[in-house]
């Protein structure tokens, strides 16, 4: 029978577990089995970069974790060799990057699955997120929009200006 001392410790490591997924906007779930030291490094210094928290936990704390926050969609995930990326600021970033590494690896690094915005999505629904543009990207693109649109509308504003100024001379 496990000592109290051990009880708490584990205790302790569930509750931080159920603090990150309370504050994750993303959380994705991975096989990372075969993945090399060094590509690991890599790995968690382009997560770091794009503000990711990534780590290796036992499958039992991330399912009981998963339990109290809420994610218990996620438990059946929590089998074999699992690393969690969670980030509490964009829902792309962390399944992008994970994904394009998925796709590239020669080990057997694979997505399970994960959650965005608190819905749980298979590995089918995780990677089409990866195929999303960021937030970045997004805001680009509508910054680009608005702008062929107050370009249009000032052009038709000075059109309009210089036929009323045609037809009172």
């Amino acid at each position: 029978m496990p000592n109290e001392r051990t009880i708490q410790a584990k205790k302790e490591i569930v509750d931080q577990l159920k603090a990150k997924l309370d504050s994750a906007v993303t959380c994705v779930v991975v096989d990372y089995k075969g993945i090399s030291v060094e590509d690991d490094t890599k790995l968690r210094k382009q997560l770091r970069e794009a503000g990711v928290d990534y780590f290796v936990a036992k499958n039992t704390m991330l399912r009981l974790a998963a339990k109290e926050a809420g994610y218990e969609g996620l438990n059946e995930y929590f089998e074999g060799t699992t690393a969690v990326a969670i980030s509490d600021t964009d829902p792309v970033s962390a399944a992008k990057i994970l994904n394009d590494y998925a796709e590239d690896a020669k080990a057997n690094f694979s997505l399970k699955a994960g959650m965005v915005e608190g819905k749980i999505f298979d590995k089918a629904g995780i990677e089409a997120i990866a195929k999303l543009p960021s937030k970045d990207q997004l805001l680009a693109q509508l910054c680009s929009v608005l702008n062929g649109n107050i370009r249009g509308l000032a052009v038709a504003l000075n059109a309009i200006a210089e036929k009323g100024e045609q037809e009172i001379a």
